[in-house]
C-alpha cells in the first residue's frame, strides 16, 4: 500500500505528464501494482474492465498531483482556483487508486475461511457483539452506498472496528480510518454480471474475502493501536 504514495524524481513526472510546462516539486507518482484475480462470481470481462478503470485513476492522479504542485497557489481562493479544482480531482483519484488496490487484494479467494482463533474474528466479534452481527451491519453499510465502496476500518479515535460507506471516493470519509474489510459498490463492479442486484454480488464477494490478507491488516492495525496508546 506505501508504494502508491513514493516520491519519484521530477523528470520522471515530466516525461510521464507531457501537458505539464511548469516546474515539479512535490508531485507524486503512483505505480501501478498487478492482481490476478480468478474468481466464479465475476466474468473476465468485468474484472479486465475493472482492472482498466483501476489504471485510469492511477494516471489521473498523477496528472492532477502534478496540476495541483505547480498551480498558483497565492491564486488559490474558496469559489475557484485551479489550485482548489486540482486538489478535488487529486483526492478523488487518489481514494479511488488507492481503494480499488485494497479491494482487487482482499477479494476472490476460492478456499476463503476465517479462523475463530485470528485476530479478525476475535476483533469483530469483540467489537460488533458476534462476528455475525458484523457481517449484517456490513451489508447494511453496503446497501446504504450511493455508488461508492463499504469499508471495515479501525477508529483511530475511539481504538475500535467500525463499518462505514463512502459514496463516490471521497465523500463521507470517516477522519482517522485504517481500512481492514474493502469492497467497491460502484455500480461498474457487479452491474455487467448482477444487473441491479447488488446484494447478490456484496454476497459472493463476502464468501470469497481473502482472510489471510485481513488478517496482516488487523495485526497492522493492532500495532496502530499501541503506537497511538503511546503517545501522551
Amino acid at each position: 500500500m506505501k508504494d502508491l504514495f513514493n516520491k519519484k524524481a521530477k523528470k520522471t513526472i515530466r516525461n510521464t505528464l507531457k501537458s505539464v510546462k511548469n516546474q515539479l516539486t512535490e508531485a507524486y507518482l503512483a505505480q501501478e501494482k498487478t492482481f490476478q484475480i480468478k474468481t466464479d462470481f465475476l466474468s473476465s470481462g468485468n474484472i479486465q474492465n475493472h482492472i482498466e478503470l483501476y489504471k485510469d485513476y492511477l494516471e489521473k492522479f498523477n496528472r492532477t498531483s502534478a496540476k495541483a504542485d505547480t498551480a498558483d497557489k497565492t491564486a488559490a481562493h474558496t469559489n475557484h482556483s485551479d489550485y482548489r479544482s486540482a486538489k478535488i480531482d487529486e483526492t478523488f483519484n487518489m481514494n479511488g487508486a488507492y481503494l480499488h488496490e485494497l479491494y482487487f487484494a482482499n477479494m476472490a479467494d476460492n478456499n476463503s475461511q476465517i479462523n475463530m482463533d485470528s485476530l479478525s474474528f476475535m476483533r469483530l466479534n469483540r467489537d460488533f457483539g458476534t462476528f455475525d452481527n458484523w457481517q449484517k451491519d456490513f451489508i447494511a453499510c453496503a446497501q446504504s452506498s450511493r455508488c461508492g465502496w463499504v469499508i471495515t476500518y479501525l477508529n483511530t479515535f475511539t481504538q475500535s472496528y467500525m463499518n462505514c460507506f463512502i459514496d463516490l471516493h471521497s465523500q463521507n470519509v470517516p477522519v482517522g480510518m485504517y481500512p481492514v474489510v474493502v469492497i467497491d459498490m460502484w455500480q461498474h463492479a457487479y452491474y455487467k454480471d448482477y444487473l441491479k442486484d447488488s446484494k447478490s454480488y456484496l454476497t459472493a464477494m463476502m464468501k470469497q474475502l481473502r482472510w489471510n490478507v485481513i488478517e496482516e491488516r488487523f495485526q497492522k492495525a493492532d500495532k496502530i493501536i499501541q503506537a497511538l496508546k503511546g503517545v501522551q
